[in-house]
């Protein structure tokens, strides 16, 4: 079997879609599928948010008139996920170098506020006489998930493509599944989200999970909202260092956010001595890890303290 792939471009075309306009100002795909509309200028244009919750400028004639999904229809996709699909990450750790780009991304696309984290990046010392390193940690969207067992609403929930969401229409608050997460991947919505006012009358969107709710759970989701239309998760697209690796484990391939490359996952995982956190816990995640062997960058922090373990 062929092992490495020509371009990203043939990984997304197995994963069964098209890859659009890069424009935003000329893309029909994002300007038909924008969920909110704010007033028509004097010059004609008009502001609109994206799925992505970014604000972009049109002019009045480049919309494509469409009927938006309800919250409904929204949950109810939401929770099939993809058919066919089996979404997994690995994460290099010889290449970061705590650029943190990850993190910026992955605010801003989920309206998170600063102190608030989908992915943290950690640094980690595995013993006394060993050099430390940076860690990338988000949610591991586990096979075996313990924070969805405990949720008494049904409000967090695995999908059949391997995605583990919450559904924040439904979120009661109880912070059940902060505590059964061995991980730490969920934070809660202590305050009202960012940028609350531009996302008033927005239609929640379960695969971003915003507009974000005060009194609800937040956590990594894999931007499965992004992964619909055929993109790389935030964080992937965002590292300059090529520490990502996403794909789909059903079609073996994985494609690095950086350098584009599409790679067989099966034999990435295998000739690097891949693997998974808290392995002895049964959860079965699907965030694969890479030890920071022959690391590109040197380590820039400062040296952990005596005796602490990562």
């Amino acid at each position: 079997m062929e092992q490495n792939y020509n371009t990203r471009r043939s990984f997304l075309k197995s994963l069964g879609v098209t890859l659009g306009v890069a424009g935003l100002g000329v893309s029909s795909g994002v300007l038909t599928s924008c969920s909110k509309v704010s007033s028509v200028s004097p010059e004609g244009k008009i502001r609109l948010l994206t799925p992505g919750g970014t604000l972009v400028e049109v002019d009045a004639s480049q919309l494509t008139p469409a009927e938006m999904p309800s919250l409904t229809d929204n949950q109810k996709r939401g929770r099939l996920g993809m058919e066919g699909k089996s979404w997994v990450m690995v994460i290099d750790l010889s290449k970061c170098r705590n650029a943190r780009q990850c993190m910026a991304a992955c605010q801003n696309h989920h309206q998170l506020r600063p102190e608030q984290h989908h992915i943290n990046v950690l640094q980690m010392q595995d013993a006394e006489h060993t050099a430390p390193y940076y860690m990338p940690k988000p949610c591991m969207h586990c096979d075996n998930p313990p924070c969805t067992k405990v949720c008494p609403v049904n409000a967090t929930f695995k999908r059949a493509d391997g995605i583990v969401l919450i559904d924040n229409e439904r979120c009661i608050g109880c912070r059940f599944c902060i505590a059964a997460c061995p991980y730490s991947a969920r934070v809660f919505n202590w305050f009202e989200p960012r940028d609350a006012e531009k996302y008033e009358g927005v239609t929640y969107n379960i695969e971003a999970n915003v507009p974000q709710k005060k009194g609800t759970i937040s956590k990594c989701l894999f931007s499965a909202d992004l992964l619909r239309d055929g993109k790389l998760p935030s964080c992937v697209s965002a590292c300059p260092n090529s520490v990502y690796w996403f794909g789909d484990r059903n079609e073996d391939a994985v494609t690095n956010g950086t350098t584009k490359e599409t790679v067989s996952f099966s034999k990435l995982i295998r000739d690097n001595g891949a693997y998974t956190l808290m392995e002895e816990l049964g959860t079965k995640p699907r965030v694969y890890y890479l030890p920071p062997k022959n690391r590109t960058f040197p380590f820039e922090g400062e040296l952990i303290e005596k005796g602490h373990q990562g």
